[in-house]
C-alpha cells in the first residue's frame, strides 16, 4: 500500500502495517514519542493495522489530536484507579476536554477534593506499570452482558443506543470500559498527573436526572510540564476576570436579578462603550449602517430562520401575552431581525452589498452550573452584522471582515492566534440545514479567503453552525490559554428561508449571499478575555481611569481637584484619592486598581504647578506641568490607537 505524509512524500508498506511500525521506519526516536496516528482525517491507535492506500499523520504532543489521545488515555487511568480504591464504583463518560480531561463517575463512598491525592498516586503507580491498552470489537449482546454483571447503568443506558457492530471495548490493567478510542499504545507514556478539582455533573447534562461526581485532571509526559501548567495556573488565579471585575468595580451579579445576566457599572459601561465606539468608527469606515432591533419576536419569526429547531428546547421558554394567538420568544440571535429589515422594501443588485450592523443583546438559557462570570452568560450582546452580497461580491466582503478582525487583534495585542475553518459534519448532515450544493459553495469560498489572506488556519468538521460554515479566530493570552474569539460566516440558506430577493441586471429576482460577522464575538466574553490577557492592564484608551491624583495630605486636596479638572476637561479619565490616607497607602490601594498613571501633588507641585508622575508598575517618572503631562498621555494615546491602522487600511 502507499502511504503518503503531510510533505507530500509517498511510501510503500505491506497492507497491515501499524502506526507505529511506520514510525520505526522513520526513526527510532520518532516512534518514541509517537502517541497516535491519523488516517485519512481520523485518528486511530498506534497499534491497529492500516489498511489500504493512505494519508498518514504522525501525531505527537505537539498536535492537539496527540493531546487528547493522552488525555483520553489518561481518563481511562483514572477509572481504574478508581475502581481499586473505590469497590461497587459505577462510571458514566470520561473524555478529554480543552485542557485534560475528567471522568463522571457514581461512587458508594462521597469523593472530595481530600481524596484527590490519595487517587493521584493510585494512578502514578498504575502507569508505571506500562499496562498496554487493549482495544476489542465486541457485539452489542456481549457488551449489555458485560456491563449487566456491573451492574452498571450509566453504560448499559449508553451501550443501547449504539448500533451492533460499532461497539469496542478498551483494557487497561483489570479495568475495561466501552469506548471508540484512540488511545496510547500503553499507560507508561503518562509521567505526571495532577488531579485539579472535583464537581457535581447532572447525567446527560439533564438536571432531572442523578447527579454524578465529576473529577477533573490533567497529564503530561514530563513532569516538567506539569509544574510550568501548575505555575500557569496561579497566574490565571490572578487574572481571573471574575476576581478583577470585582476589583475594578466593572459588572457585579445579583441573585434577585437572575444567575447569568450581568450588571455592568458605571466603570464597566464606560469600559464597553469605548470598545463599542472603537469599532463603530472601523465599521463606518466600511460601510456599515448600524440598526437596532427588539429583544423579542414572534416564535414564528425563528421558526422560519431554524433558531426554534435549534435552541427550543434549551432555551427561554415563549412569552404568552392576553392574546392566545401571540408567543413571542426572547431573541436568541439577530440575523432573523436583520432579514426582515432587508425585507422593508425591494432592492436592486446596485444595492449590494448591504451591510447592517448592531450591538444586539440575545438571550440563550444555559444549565446553571454551565455558567462562568462573563465567559458563559443567559443574556449577552453581540457585535453583529450581517451582509447582503452578490455572488461576485462574496469572496472581497469576506475577505474585509477579516480585515476588520485582524485590525482589532492587532490593536489589543492578541498577537497569537490561528483561524478555524469550522465545517459539517460529513457523516451527520442531519444536524445542517440547506443543499450540499450550497454548503460547497460556502465552504469554498471560506477556504479560498483565507487562504487569500495567508492566514494560518486548520480545518475542524462538524463544527460549522447550523445554518452555514464559518471562520473562527482562535486566540492565545498572555499565558498561552486558547479562546475562540471573533467569527464570520457565509450563509445560503437563510436567505432562502425568508425568500430574500433582489432584482438582478438582466431584470430578474436573485438571491443575494447572508455573511455573519462578530468580531469580538460577544461583549461580555470578548471584555473577560481582555481582562485575563492584560491582568487588568488596559491598554491606556481604553483603561476605565487614566489617571488617579494623589495629595500627599489634606491641604492639598485642592490642588489635586484643579489638575483633575483640568485633565478631565483635556478628555483624559482623572480622579482623584482624598481619602485621609497615608501617601504610601494611596499609592499601593491605586496600583492594584491598575490605574496606568499616580499623580502625586504636595508643596512643591503647588508652588511650580507641576505634577509627580508615577507610572503603574514602573515607578517614578520625574515631575511635569499639567500641559506636558497632557501632551504626553495624549500622544500615547494617540500612538496606541493607530496601531496597524495603515497596514488594516482603515
Amino acid at each position: 500500500m502507499k502511504v503518503t505524509f503531510p510533505n507530500g512524500d509517498i511510501r510503500e508498506y505491506a497492507e497491515g502495517t501499524t502506526g507505529m511500525e511506520i514510525a520505526q521506519s522513520i526513526s527510532p526516536r520518532l516512534a518514541a514519542e509517537v502517541l497516535a496516528v491519523s488516517v485519512d482525517g481520523k485518528v486511530q491507535d498506534l497499534n491497529r493495522p492500516i489498511n489500504g492506500d493512505c494519508s498518514v499523520r504522525l501525531l505527537k504532543w505537539e498536535d492537539d489530536e496527540g493531546k487528547h489521545t493522552f488525555w483520553h488515555t489518561s481518563s481511562h487511568l483514572l477509572a481504574e484507579a478508581l475502581e481499586s480504591l473505590y469497590p461497587g464504583i459505577k462510571f458514566g463518560i470520561g473524555p478529554s476536554i480543552e485542557n485534560g480531561f475528567y471522568y463522571d463517575v457514581d461512587s458508594p463512598t462521597p469523593i472530595t477534593e481530600a481524596d484527590l491525592p490519595r487517587i493521584e498516586q493510585k494512578m502514578v503507580e498504575l502507569a508505571r506499570s506500562k499496562e498496554p491498552m487493549v482495544r476489542r470489537e465486541v457485539s452489542k449482546k456481549e457488551a449489555l452482558e458485560t456491563f449487566t454483571q456491573k451492574g452498571d447503568e450509566y453504560k448499559l443506558e449508553l451501550i443501547s443506543a449504539l448500533e451492533d457492530g460499532t461497539i469496542s471495548f478498551y483494557t487497561n490493567g483489570c479495568f475495561t470500559d466501552l469506548c471508540r478510542g484512540p488511545h496510547l499504545p500503553n499507560t507508561g507514556f503518562i509521567k505526571a498527573i495532577k488531579l485539579t478539582s472535583v464537581a457535581g455533573a447532572y447525567w446527560r447534562g439533564d438536571e432531572h436526572r442523578k447527579m454524578l461526581t465529576r473529577i477533573y485532571g490533567i497529564s503530561f509526559p514530563k513532569k516538567s510540564m506539569l509544574d510550568e501548567y501548575l505555575a500557569m495556573l496561579e497566574e490565571a488565579k490572578k487574572r481571573d476576570h471574575r476576581k478583577l471585575g470585582k476589583d475594578l468595580e466593572l459588572f457585579a451579579f445579583s441573585q434577585r436579578v437572575g444567575q447569568g445576566l450581568p450588571l455592568w457599572l458605571p466603570k464597566g459601561t464606560a469600559l464597553r462603550e469605548r470598545l463599542e465606539n472603537f469599532l463603530r468608527g472601523v465599521q463606518k469606515k466600511y460601510g456599515y449602517q448600524q440598526v437596532i432591533t427588539p429583544h423579542i419576536g414572534m416564535k414564528d419569526l425563528y421558526v422560519t430562520s431554524g433558531h426554534y429547531a435549534k435552541y427550543g428546547k434549551d432555551s427561554f421558554q415563549p412569552i404568552h401575552t392576553p392574546d392566545e394567538n401571540e408567543e413571542f420568544l426572547l431573541k436568541p440571535m439577530n440575523c432573523p431581525h436583520h432579514c426582515e429589515i432587508y425585507r422593508t422594501k425591494p432592492r436592486s443588485y446596485k444595492d449590494l452589498p448591504l451591510r447592517f450592523a448592531e450591538f444586539g443583546t440575545v438571550y440563550r438559557y444555559e444549565m446553571s452550573g454551565e455558567l462562568h462570570g462573563l465567559t458563559r452568560v443567559r443574556g449577552f450582546t453581540q457585535d453583529d452584522a450581517h451582509l447582503f452580497v452578490r455572488p461576485d461580491q462574496l469572496l472581497e466582503e469576506f475577505e474585509k471582515v477579516i480585515d476588520i478582525v485582524l485590525y482589532i487583534f492587532k490593536t489589543l495585542k492578541f498577537e497569537n492566534f490561528t483561524a478555524q475553518i469550522s465545517l459539517r459534519d460529513p457523516n451527520d448532515k442531519t444536524k445542517y440545514i440547506g443543499t450540499d450544493e450550497n454548503w460547497e459553495k460556502a465552504e469554498h469560498a471560506i477556504m479560498q479567503a483565507a487562504q487569500n489572506k495567508g492566514l494560518p488556519a486548520v480545518v475542524e468538521y462538524g463544527e460549522a453552525a447550523f445554518y452555514g460554515p464559518k471562520l473562527d479566530f482562535m486566540v492565545k493570552d498572555a499565558i498561552g490559554r486558547k479562546w475562540q474569539l471573533g467569527t464570520i460566516q457565509v450563509d445560503y440558506n437563510l436567505p432562502e428561508r425568508f425568500d430574500l430577493t433582489y432584482t438582478g441586471a438582466d431584470d430578474k429576482p436573485h438571491r443575494p449571499i447572508m455573511i455573519h460577522r462578530a468580531p469580538f464575538g460577544s461583549m461580555e466574553r470578548f471584555v473577560a478575555v481582555l481582562l485575563e490577557h492584560t491582568g487588568g492592564k488596559f491598554p491606556l484608551w481604553l483603561a476605565p481611569d487614566q489617571v488617579v491624583v494623589l495629595p500627599i495630605s489634606e491641604k492639598f486636596n485642592d490642588y489635586a481637584e484643579k489638575v483633575s479638572f483640568y485633565l478631565n476637561n483635556s478628555d483624559i479619565r482623572a480622579q482623584v484619592d482624598n481619602r485621609n490616607e497615608k501617601i504610601g497607602r494611596k499609592i499601593r490601594d491605586n496600583e492594584l486598581k491598575r490605574i496606568p498613571f499616580l499623580l502625586i501633588v504636595g508643596e512643591k507641585e503647588e508652588a511650580e504647578q507641576k505634577v509627580s508622575v508615577r507610572v503603574q508598575g514602573e515607578g517614578d517618572k520625574g515631575s511635569m506641568t499639567w500641559e506636558e503631562f497632557r501632551d504626553h498621555i495624549t500622544a500615547l494615546v494617540r500612538e496606541e490607537t493607530a496601531v496597524n491602522a495603515q497596514e488594516a487600511n482603515v
